[in-house]
């Protein structure tokens, strides 16, 4: 934090230490209260100025700091300037156990000389030095490689003012926008309409104007925008403007994601949203796997999250008549489909991830239940499979298809590595087409003799997913990351009891639903997918929203686009 030799700077020359900042400054209520302040590449350290002993030191790590300001007083008699930093520290819960952060600001009064000018400029000089010093101490985490939103950045925020219970707009108000204000981050609000408005407005979008896309609504909206980006002709630069998450809906699966991702104690409702607004002002961005999703009807999706068959689509499709209800919509589904459990008949198999990691001394391993043993009936190899199954339950089960139903957005490099950016394989037939999916074979062809092919037919529930968290209070995959570059495939099959059942979301509330030794639970780390449900009625979601019933079938494309983290 090295001066301009023309600029006056009083408070400096009180300090003969190379490389800290440092100044007497007053209260900004009180001028008999007084503090040395001084500034380090890390922290903050403010000490009140007093004869009397007693804990008088406070220090502020920068690593919390959104933003500082500079300012004038509202008394134009008063030749004082001010500035005020806002932190969000991990602190002790007033009403329960355990932390989270919450917001602490330190203001000051600058009132050196009587000229007002010259106290400003002092005040905006260490204003200016406390944002710089905080950007680059933004929380990372060891051995991750970010790269930062640009700075000053212009972001787009799209609000569904009707996910979850209907308060998306007023938690934005009430909790985000006085931090983005903190921390001088410009933005653009954008109310969707209607279904799929938020896909519209990014396909049509001068992403050129916005160096970020941010969605404030449940994972419903940030699936809209991502397939609209995907839409786009200029899809390979458009997936990678960054997209952040703020929780607004029912499930926030991403944002309880983002938030775990970061390494940050377990966190609900608003202590959620205050976490992922945290992060947005930080502007660290990762990388985010997408998986490639194919239809029935060659539609083609790309997914963030997850896909469902059975029971936890069920619950979340059917749940949508208990949306006013908020977050506990999913506990009155799951009790609901419980009384009434479902079996589905289907053909599952999936590519696994090869020499996968041995889990470390220590860990639970996940048995396959004898009934669940993986083969590959050399028959299945010669047999393609149909777009449109037989709804028989006593179709051929060795078919081997499975399937069922605001400057430019330039990022900089926050460190000496940038990100290297998995770009999947393209097709070029006079324009970029979208990533190839090079694992999947056609859905009217068998699958390769690579996969694996399940024996069972009878199923409670297939999830797939490449998140961490389904719901806010759902651990699903413990070990997953947003770019591990793996699909976490688990199923439960026919058999299970309704008290195991829950037993097993009870535990997943911890992730320690693998611990439970449930037979009928399995669980692969996958690159591919494909299921065929056999059973003519049934529901399978993609990100929460339902999708045609039929065949389907999925790959991973590795760090395709980019996520707003910690």
């Amino acid at each position: 934090m090295e001066k301009d030799a023309s600029e006056p700077d009083p408070s400096r020359q009180r300090n003969g230490v190379v490389g800290v900042l440092y100044g007497e400054f007053t209260d900004t209520l009180n001028d008999r209260v007084r503090y040395s302040v001084s500034l380090t590449e890390s922290a903050l350290t403010v000490q009140r100025i007093t004869s009397s002993p007693g804990r008088t030191k406070m220090v502020f790590n920068l690593t919390d700091c959104v933003g500082c300001r500079a300012y004038r007083g509202p008394d134009g008699a008063d030749v004082g300037a001010y500035f005020t930093a806002c932190f969000y520290p991990f602190k002790r819960r007033w009403m329960s156990a355990g932390v989270a952060r919450q917001r602490v600001e330190q203001g000051f009064r600058v009132a050196l000389v009587q000229d007002p000018l010259a106290n400003l400029q002092e005040a905006e000089r260490w204003a200016r030095a406390i944002r710089d010093a905080s950007v680059l101490q933004a929380p990372r985490r060891e051995g991750v490689v970010y790269a930062e939103v640009c700075r000053p950045c212009r972001v787009m925020i799209l609000v569904n003012p009707h996910s979850g219970r209907g308060q998306a707009l007023q938690l934005f108000t009430g909790h985000v926008q006085g931090m983005l204000t903190e921390a001088s981050v410009p933005y653009t609000l954008v109310m969707t309409e209607h279904q799929n408005h938020a896909r519209e407005v990014v396909k049509k979008a001068d992403l050129s104007q916005w160096d970020a896309l941010v969605i404030m609504s449940g994972d419903g909206l940030l699936f809209e925008v991502i397939n609209g980006l995907m839409e786009r002709e200029d899809w390979q630069e458009a997936i990678q403007t960054p997209l952040g998450i703020l929780p607004g809906g029912s499930g926030n699966a991403l944002a309880a994601s983002v938030h775990h991702y970061s390494q940050s104690p377990p966190a609900w409702n608003e202590e959620l949203l205050l976490s992922c607004g945290f992060m947005l002002c930080k502007g660290l961005v990762g990388s985010m796997d997408l998986v490639s999703v194919h239809l029935a009807s060659r539609q083609r999706l790309f997914s963030f999250l997850s896909l469902a068959w059975g029971f936890v689509a069920d619950v979340d499709i059917e749940s949508e008549k208990y949306r006013h209800v908020g977050a506990i919509r999913f506990l009155m589904g799951t009790l609901v489909r419980l009384a009434s459990l479902r079996t589905y008949q289907g053909r599952l198999a999936y590519l696994p991830v090869k020499e996968a990691p041995k889990p470390p001394k220590g860990s639970i391993k996940v048995n396959h239940p004898p009934s669940s043993t993986p083969q590959q009936p050399l028959l299945c190899t010669s047999l393609p499979c149909r777009l449109f199954p037989n709804p028989s339950p006593n179709h051929n089960a060795l078919h081997k298809h499975i399937s069922t139903n605001s400057n430019h957005n330039t990022i900089t490099n926050s460190s000496n590595n940038a990100i290297t950016t998995k770009r999947p394989e393209t097709q070029i037939d006079g324009k970029t087409r979208e990533p190839v999916d090079s694992l999947l074979p056609g859905l009217d062809q068998p699958v390769p003799e690579s996969w694996t092919v399940v024996k069972e037919e009878d199923f409670v529930l297939v999830l797939a997913i490449y998140q961490s968290h389904l719901a806010e209070d759902l651990w699903t995959a413990p070990g997953a990351m947003a770019d591990d570059g793996v699909i976490h495939l688990f199923y439960v099959t026919a058999g299970i009891s309704r008290p195991a059942l829950l037993r097993l979301f009870l535990a997943m509330e911890k992730g320690a639903h693998l611990a439970c030794g449930c037979p009928h639970l399995v669980y692969e780390r996958v690159k591919a997918l494909r299921l065929e449900p056999i059973s003519p009625q049934g529901m399978i979601a993609v990100d929460g929203e339902m999708v045609e019933y039929g065949p389907v079938q999925a790959q991973i494309h590795p760090g395709l686009a980019r996520l707003i983290c910690g």
